[in-house]
């Protein structure tokens, strides 16, 4: 079931939209509708999948959990208790990890899911940085980074969220899904990056 889970989300994935965004239409909007797709997490468990060409394939469970000082934990272990890694979000927006597997300690894995979850957790949206941009049916939220853009697309009503990008100045690197929301939770999550082997899929698990 993990397996065809990925599998799915990658489908998806290949279906978004690649234009580079110079091709598309400025527009003005509001920034505000993307708060409706923004993860209201607490506590949520998924059943999840990894697949990283340096440190191999983990089908296990992933917890995102919201702690009292606004901090956010990601934390990634089998059903035997071993954690693959911890990672920290604080409130003033640092990063710290915890602990990571020994195989997957390496800083270009731990960089590329620090920016995965960044774009998951819909961290940093700050409008004075953000160009919207538009084609007949989707629009484009590009948010500028240290590095790159973050970019969110929704259909031009703004009731959908189609996908999510993470992209150089040339073109997408990583891209993105969150579907299926129920009480501010999305119960799908797929990231697939485009330049190596390195996709992330997620089901939440009703608890």
């Amino acid at each position: 079931m993990r397996y065809l889970l990925l599998s799915s989300c990658l489908l998806i994935l290949l279906g978004c939209s690649s234009k580079a965004y110079e091709s598309l239409q400025k527009t003005t909007g509001d920034v505000s509708v993307l708060q409706k797709f923004k993860p209201n997490i607490s506590s949520v468990l998924y059943d999840a999948q990894i697949d990283v060409k340096l440190g191999g394939n983990f089908s296990e469970l992933l917890l995102l959990k919201k702690l009292p000082d606004s901090s956010t934990r990601i934390v990634f272990a089998n059903q035997m208790g071993l954690t693959i890694f911890d990672f920290g979000f604080n409130a003033d927006g640092s990063f710290k990890v915890y602990s990571i597997l020994k195989k997957m300690n390496r800083k270009p894995v731990i960089k590329a899911l620090r920016k995965d979850f960044d774009l998951v957790l819909m961290r940093g949206l700050d409008t004075s940085k953000v160009s919207i941009r538009k084609n007949d049916s989707l629009t484009y939220y590009i948010f500028k980074q240290l590095k790159g853009y973050n970019t969110y697309i929704t259909n031009n009503a703004g009731t959908e969220l189609v996908g999510m990008e993470i992209s150089s100045k040339r073109k997408p690197v990583v891209k993105g899904i969150m579907q299926n929301y129920m009480n501010g939770i999305p119960d799908t999550i797929g990231i697939s990056h485009q330049n190596f082997r390195f996709n992330i899929g997620l089901k939440r698990i009703e608890r």
